[in-house]
């Protein structure tokens, strides 16, 4: 059922005030989609997938089985957020995704994250 006149003005003064009063976050919520957020988050899952393995490996027969076991847990809660993002992408979402990572190149993908975490160690350090 389609707005009437009166209630399509009444939504167009509301979007004007909000673009007024808050442009960054009208600008924030306009930019966003489940899909850059959930590729963020399943980017971030690799990341801690791959620390996790490296902590398995380095600990686990060196140091103790134990710290070997969190590092297998780490792994397995970033396989948890992978599949989760995954499936709140879909389909469509993940051929974009996928389509982006090819035309970008894996390296330029996390080269970016790469800067961003060496950039903030820099600065805290």
């Amino acid at each position: 059922m389609p707005l009437s006149e009166e209630e399509q003005r009444v939504l167009r003064e509301i979007e004007r005030s909000f673009y007024e009063n808050d442009p960054d976050f009208a600008h924030d919520v306009g930019s966003r989609t489940i899909w850059k957020d959930a590729g963020r988050n399943v980017k971030w899952g690799v990341v801690g997938f791959v620390v996790g393995l490296a902590f398995l490996l380095a600990t686990f027969a060196s140091v103790h089985p134990i710290l070997g076991f969190v590092g297998f847990l780490v792994m397995l809660g970033c396989t948890f957020v992978i599949e989760r993002n995954l499936r709140r992408m879909g389909k469509a979402g993940l051929r974009s995704f996928s389509d982006t990572m090819r035309a970008r190149g894996v390296t330029d993908v996390l080269g970016d994250t790469r800067r961003r975490l060496r950039d903030r160690f820099n600065r805290e350090g």
